[in-house]
């Protein structure tokens, strides 16, 4: 898959998504550390359910955000489609 030139990104944005996957990674490792000892399996579950959500909405904003931009700053069905394809690969 081709990568699309860099652009300027919302910094706030940014900022959010960073916020959000640095919490993914956290829970993941409590998730990991859980498993690696032996802890009760509705613990473990709940903390992966946290991780799931955490990089749905990750997932989401990323989304967001490009389609903010992509209305902002192009006209392009192209990159519309795009955006409608990444939106629903997160389903």
């Amino acid at each position: 898959m081709s990568q699309p030139a860099e652009t300027a990104h919302d910094p706030e944005a940014k900022r959010k998504i960073v916020n959000r996957l640095r919490r993914a990674q956290g829970q993941l490792a409590a998730v990991i550390d859980a498993v690696e000892h032996d802890a009760h399996c509705r613990d473990s579950v709940h903390q992966l359910s946290a991780v799931s959500k955490a990089l749905d909405r990750a997932g989401f904003l990323m989304i967001s955000s490009a389609l903010k931009e992509c209305m902002t700053a192009h006209d392009g069905q192209g990159d519309v489609d795009e955006l409608e394809k990444l939106f629903l690969s997160l389903a």
